[in-house]
């Protein structure tokens, strides 16, 4: 098969599976994938997942990429917070929550991690508006924090709370306080309350 017949027809999904090809194409040779990751016309994402070297000048597709390769997921927790620029240093890792296991994949566009949360606790993210009429889910504000405190419970004290760094001006314009308690109660945690009251009185909100 001729490369340019694969990269016209697969081009457009920018992110897509081993199972996409072989329903597009049945008698796929599956070599001729780890050929062109080889020859670097394609990139390997994880197992069955890969996508285009052009799309690594694509800003933000590293966050599509996340919702993608593992799923149900969203981006929250210090990617999240940066992303809306909570704190103030870039992050390297990009880190989601999920229904499924903790996991972590590494290729070309950066390190992905995700966390386990519940069913329950799988909402509280916006569908934000991304290449070509796709959607990227990113955690709103105040869900990024409550997902932050939940899965990280050592941050108990003041001082620990400090060390976030966040920022104050942000803070008090782009995080609602009352949804933020809406959020924390879904969670049927008392310690996560204390936590998120913590929060509110450290960072006078």
């Amino acid at each position: 098969m001729l490369y340019q017949d694969f990269y016209k027809t697969m081009f457009e999904q920018a992110c897509f599976t081993s199972n996409q090809v072989y329903a597009w194409r049945p008698g796929f040779d599956k070599n001729n994938l780890g050929r062109w990751v080889k020859k670097g016309l394609l990139v390997k994402l994880r197992n069955g997942y890969y996508t285009f070297p052009e799309y690594l000048q694509e800003p933000n597709f590293a966050f599509f990429l996340a919702n993608r390769i593992y799923r149900p997921s969203y981006v929250s927790l210090h990617t999240a917070l940066a992303f809306h620029g909570l704190i103030p240093e870039s992050v390297v890792q990009i880190t989601s929550v999920t229904t499924l296991k903790t996991n972590e994949f590494q290729n070309r566009f950066g390190t992905f991690s995700y966390k386990t949360i519940n069913p329950q606790g799988l909402f509280g993210y916006d569908h934000l508006p991304f290449l070509k009429g796709r959607n990227l889910l990113m955690a709103k504000p105040e869900k990024a924090l409550i997902d932050l405190l939940y899965l990280y419970p050592f941050y108990q004290t003041g001082d620990d709370l400090q060390d976030l760094r966040l920022d104050e001006g942000v803070l008090s314009e782009s995080v609602n306080i009352e949804l933020l308690r809406s959020y924390s109660s879904k969670f049927h945690n008392l310690a996560l309350n204390k936590r998120v009251e913590l929060l509110i009185g450290v960072y006078n909100l």
